[in-house]
């Protein structure tokens, strides 16, 4: 068993070296057999040139497997001027489990008989010290083979073949080794490597991992980015091959769902710490809550101890499997509510016990021996108090012996047995006796055993392990979440997972309740510009990214029922945006209704003028026999009283929804009710100068103007306006329509006019009646008689055609069922203005003034 100091399995514990120390030191490094040598020891062997050249710990075996582990490493980049001592390199504790872990499944191995039966497996793990360089060197040592001297008997030599490697835990080194060994088909399982350039075969033909690769990792963390709303989100990553091609994975995934990124900042634990204060800084004061960190482990600690020197804003954490879930990092208490993706948590029986199997020094408990006990260095110079003996082994906490989060732990069991099934089905009993007679083990082993790690599946304690063609295992996660415990220290939590085997939107769910930034339990926002509600549209801001955009209204008859919508589309023709422009509604359909207080009045006005006609009439019939009634030619007068009923009841049908039948009606009852009531006009003004002509001498014209000369000019004029009448309806009718045009916000329903020269037709020949009968009362108004019925004729035709001439520009101009509303007036007034003109002075002499109703008074002359 490997003999290690407790003292350095404590990561904040250096190593106070002394030159002299360092010395001595230098010859404590000889490897045991199947024993190793303490990690002390091996702190020293990272310094000295021939490092690579003697294992941190081994063991001897039929067959060998080589780990390559980072257990020591600089943290910092320190130019020695040596006039100090330099920085003592520091052990990385759970890089130190991880050999142990190797070395605990190989012991594993070797006492089942189920799995590589009589055949006893060997190991040398190499340390690393995080160092390419000697990542390379150890890759060649491994390659070259394990002793330089050939021994004959039932091996090919003491130590065994080399059969596979497992390592690195970075991407950066596993690159360097893998382009080493790859060359000899040597195959290569890493436990922590995740770069996606790993996955290509032509450069890396040799290559496996237990682990996810950073591709889906990326898709995985824009998902849950996207998930949560944030578009607006800042990226810091390691400056190796692990953090610039993860984050390159991550920026097109996330520029696919639409996320902008504000920065990304690269960095390394070896910078200089104006650079790592330059990216803390640039978090400061940006914008961004959110930020996705693709760092290592080593490099986020650098980090995050530089935030902490000066506090910045809060900050929602969004990290990678690699720093999630490494309890070092919890003792950072700002980052807490940081979530990430990490490995999912597993259980090895008996690691822990295994883990705990150390010499029994008391470096770990901060005491020291006694004196009388040999300590190889002053210990007394870090502890002070001297060992009780009541320290038990058992409750010591570290993040050695921690068991508790074994995520990467199992990748490196996992790795070991995939190795040992692959040399099991590679008919290993053939192979020795191949390996014993003819140095073509060499050639021929390596092949079958690569061959044989793509076929592997199987199952180890509940956990599977396969390969796919690209040597990757499938892509599962644990979402966890860095939560406060009720007693406020920050402990790990498991609240969801991700599947890349399942179905394109089913990898990703959440089933726990998650704690954001500075303990809120409400997702923090992350954008450049808040949502644009419903009703508006996105307009990006000139040289800025997609993400940054100024929230317009949409235009007028638009609308956006989505938020964020980029455009506003319009609404059908018959409905129109609220007022908040998010949704259509039909529009109100408008016409000149009977219940508005406008078609009211006109109705009122219209019914009034037909009861005014109606009574005229009564009393032009009650006071039929007398002079002023006989004089007036009471057959046209009731005619005209009749017309001028039917001209204002037809303003009615012009009011109320169009329909087929009203739209015909309403112009062609118009039409002809006016040109009965013009026609009687000029047949009474014609009337009026036949019989002042047959006043003269030898003039016998009214024979040739009685009463049936005057009902056919009557029935004649009025006749020709109904032939117009019918061929417009025939030929092409006025309709019911929905105007669209004149307002867009409403429906306005009127008549089409069908044909507009059937309309102006039958409007041009009122109006040429109407002029004719104007000139010809206009000829008679100065006729001697007391009572001179051409005078009122004029007044009445004057008022009839001013009305109408004015109805033109205001018929064209007036909109919707104010069109209506004009040509309503426009009937009423005209029909008003013939009634009080013709008949309100005769109706004025029967009733108030009966004594000029007489025959003598009418036939006086002025």
């Amino acid at each position: 068993m490997l003999a290690l100091s407790f003292l350095e399995l404590n990561s904040t514990l250096a190593l106070n070296l002394s030159w002299t120390g360092l010395k001595q030191r230098a010859g404590l490094t000889e490897a045991k057999s199947g024993a190793g040598v303490s990690a002390e020891a091996s702190s020293v062997k990272c310094k000295l040139q021939g490092a690579a050249r003697l294992p941190a710990f081994s063991m001897d075996g039929d067959y060998i497997i080589g780990g390559v582990f980072s257990i020591h490493n600089y943290m910092h980049t320190v130019k020695h001027n040596y006039t100090t001592m330099p920085e003592p390199l520091r052990i990385d504790s759970r890089e130190l489990r991880f050999s142990r872990a190797m070395v605990f499944a190989i012991e594993e191995i070797n006492k089942s008989s189920k799995l590589l039966p009589s055949i006893r497996l060997g190991y040398q793990i190499h340390d690393s010290c995080a160092s390419v360089p000697m990542t390379v060197r150890v890759a060649f040592q491994l390659s070259n083979g394990l002793d330089s001297v050939f021994y004959t008997g039932d091996h090919c030599t003491r130590s065994g073949i080399m059969m596979a490697i497992i390592g690195e835990s970075g991407s950066t080194p596993s690159i360097s080794m893998s382009r080493v060994i790859g060359s000899f088909n040597i195959p290569q399982v890493s436990h922590y490597a995740t770069c996606a350039c790993l996955s290509n075969k032509e450069q890396y033909p040799s290559f496996f991992r237990t682990i996810p690769s950073d591709q889906f990792q990326a898709d995985a963390l824009a998902k849950l980015v996207k998930h949560f709303g944030w578009t607006w989100i800042g990226a810091v990553r390691s400056d190796s091959d692990y953090g610039n091609n993860g984050m390159a994975s991550f920026l097109d995934a996330a520029q696919k769902e639409g996320i902008c990124v504000e920065y990304s900042e690269s960095f390394y634990r070896t910078h200089p710490r104006s650079k790592i204060q330059r990216v803390a800084d640039v978090i400061r004061r940006s914008t961004a809550m959110v930020v996705v960190a693709f760092a290592a482990s080593g490099d986020m600690k650098i980090l995050l101890e530089e935030l902490s020197r000066e506090p910045s804003p809060p900050r929602q954490w969004i990290g990678t499997e690699s720093w999630v879930t490494d309890p070092d990092l919890l003792r950072f208490t700002f980052c807490a509510g940081a979530i990430g993706f990490g490995i999912q948590q597993s259980v090895i029986p008996g690691l822990r016990d295994f883990l705990l199997d150390l010499s029994p020094t008391k470096d770990a408990f901060n005491c020291r021996l006694g004196k009388s006990e040999k300590i190889n260095y002053s210990s007394s110079l870090y502890f002070p108090s001297v060992c009780d003996g009541t320290e038990d082994i058992q409750t010591l906490k570290s993040p050695y012996t921690d068991t508790s989060q074994l995520r990467i732990t199992n990748m490196v069991y996992k790795a070991v047995y995939a190795i040992a099934h692959a040399i099991h089905n590679s008919a290993y009993e053939k192979l020795i006796l191949f390996c014993i007679i003819s140095f073509l083990c060499l050639i021929l082993f390596y092949p079958q055993v690569f061959t044989e790690l793509k076929k592997v599946n199987f199952s180890q304690n509940g956990y599977d392990v396969s390969f796919d063609a690209n040597g990757d295992p499938v892509a599962t996660y644990e979402l966890v979440n860095w939560q406060k415990s009720k007693i406020g220290s920050i402990e790990f939590v498991t609240v969801g997972h991700y599947d890349a085997s399942l179905p394109v939107g089913q990898e990703f769910r959440i089933n726990r309740n998650l704690t954001w930034v500075e303990g809120s339990t409400q997702v923090p926002v992350s954008v450049c510009t808040d949502s644009c509600p419903p009703g508006t549209r996105k307009v990006l801001q000139k040289g800025k990214p997609i993400c940054c955009y100024d929230c317009i209204p949409c235009p007028e008859g638009e609308i956006s029922n989505a938020t964020d919508s980029p455009d506003c589309f319009p609404c059908p023709k018959e409905f129109w945006p609220n007022a908040e422009r998010n949704k259509c509604f039909p529009k109100p359909v408008e016409f000149l209704s009977f219940d508005e207080v406008l078609g009211i009045i006109l109705a009122a006005f219209s019914v009034g003028g037909a009861c005014l006609a109606m009574i005229t009439a009564a009393v032009f019939f009650r006071h039929r026999m007398s002079p002023i009634v006989r004089a007036n030619n009471s057959e046209l007068s009731f005619l005209l009283l009749f017309s001028l009923t039917l001209c204002f009841l037809c303003s009615l049908t012009f009011m109320g929804a169009p329909s087929e039948w009203s739209c015909m009606l309403r112009h062609t009852a118009f039409g002809i009710t006016f040109v009965l009531c013009i026609s009687c006009v000029l047949g009474k003004t014609i009337v009026v100068l036949m019989a002042f002509k047959a006043t003269l001498p030898g003039n016998n014209v009214m024979k040739w103007f009685g009463p049936p000369q005057q009902r056919m000019t009557v029935v004649s004029f009025t006749f020709i306006q109904v032939l117009i009448c019918i061929i417009w309806l025939v030929l092409s009718p006025p309709f019911p329509m929905k105007n669209l045009t004149v307002y867009k916000e409403k429906i306005i329903l009127e008549c089409a006019l069908g044909s507009a020269i059937g309309f102006w037709a039958v409007l041009g020949y009122i109006g040429l009646l109407a002029v004719f009968c104007f000139v010809l009362a206009v000829l008679a108004r100065k006729l001697p008689d007391n009572f001179n019925e051409a005078k009122f004729i004029t007044f009445s035709m004057l008022i009839f055609c001013a009305v109408w001439i004015t109805f033109i520009p205001a018929y064209v101009s007036s909109p919707g069922k104010f069109t209506v509303a004009v040509e309503i007036f426009a009937i009423l007034a005209s029909s008003f203005g013939l009634i009080l003109c013709i008949f309100a002075p005769k109706c004025f002499i029967i009733l108030f003034q009966p004594e000029k109703n007489t025959k003598k008074h009418l036939m006086n002359k002025n």
